[in-house]
């Protein structure tokens, strides 16, 4: 389904509020191991960067055992607190955008890669992926538009070089269906119940409440189900490339350092 030439250097950025959307809005999970696999195995991987905001102050967060499992399985992590405000209603909400960090990642990344792998829907990205295109670096976006609401922004699918529907990569990215319980949530992040057109500029598509991602990750520490922990023959089924297996750092608040050639 990806469209690579041989012997490109790849880079993959994921927006994970984004892609945690359209994959839920189509009725799936993410294998992340999953993901990877793919990658390396139709392109030469140079990294996957995985972005998401954290509630810092409070004791447990929800998405702390997720960061923390792709850290350590081949996943470059850039983080920064989320910041908490209170809704007209008086709930308490959380606002994590993390578009500049995606942008100016990507422009660094054009320095030693010829094809940027997009994850988001996001039509802020628009003229960022413009700018890495005249540049001489192709961009592939995935997202979703057969999701109820679509969760790509038509602009952003024009400038792409290729678009991939999230849809029809399902079958290769996605946890068995049985793997782990399903619960009803709504969707957070870009879209939002929202049609394409209010991508743009729109401040509340980056907020999400406390629990949003629970049911991807929750108890993953007692159920004995998660994705981080060893297979029933007590090895890791990634031991074929050997890069999983050295943690990566995550960095909170900071651009991610560029390769060396």
């Amino acid at each position: 389904m990806f469209q690579f030439y041989p012997g490109e250097r790849v880079v993959v950025f994921i927006d994970g509020v984004s892609l945690y959307s359209a994959a839920r809005s189509l009725d799936f999970d993410i294998d992340y191991r999953r993901l990877l696999h793919k990658l390396r195995a139709e392109c030469h991987l140079v990294r996957a960067y995985y972005y998401t905001t954290l509630q810092e102050d409070q004791d447990y967060s929800p998405l702390r055992p997720l960061v923390d499992w792709l850290a350590y399985n081949g996943y470059a992590m850039v983080t920064k607190p989320a910041k908490e405000f209170t809704d007209a209603t008086g709930r308490r909400r959380f606002r994590g955008d993390m578009d500049v960090e995606v942008a100016v990642d990507m422009m660094e990344a054009t320095a030693f890669a010829q094809h940027i792998v997009l994850f988001s829907g996001d039509g802020d990205f628009r003229r960022a992926v413009e700018a890495i295109q005249n540049r001489g670096v192709r961009v592939t976006v995935v997202s979703s538009f057969r999701s109820q609401p679509p969760m790509i922004s038509d602009d952003l699918r024009r400038q792409a070089d290729v678009f991939i529907e999230l849809a029809d990569i399902k079958g290769d990215i996605s946890r068995a269906p049985g793997e782990r319980p399903r619960r009803a949530a709504s969707p957070a992040g870009p879209g939002n119940g929202k049609p394409d057109d209010d991508f743009e500029n729109d401040d509340e598509d980056d907020d999400f409440e406390d629990d949003d991602y629970d049911d991807e990750y929750d108890d993953e520490d007692e159920d004995g189900d998660d994705e981080g922990e060893a297979d029933e023959s007590g090895e890791d089924d990634d031991d074929d490339d050997g890069e999983d297996d050295a943690p990566a750092p995550v960095r909170r608040g900071r651009r991610p350092a560029t390769p060396k050639s």
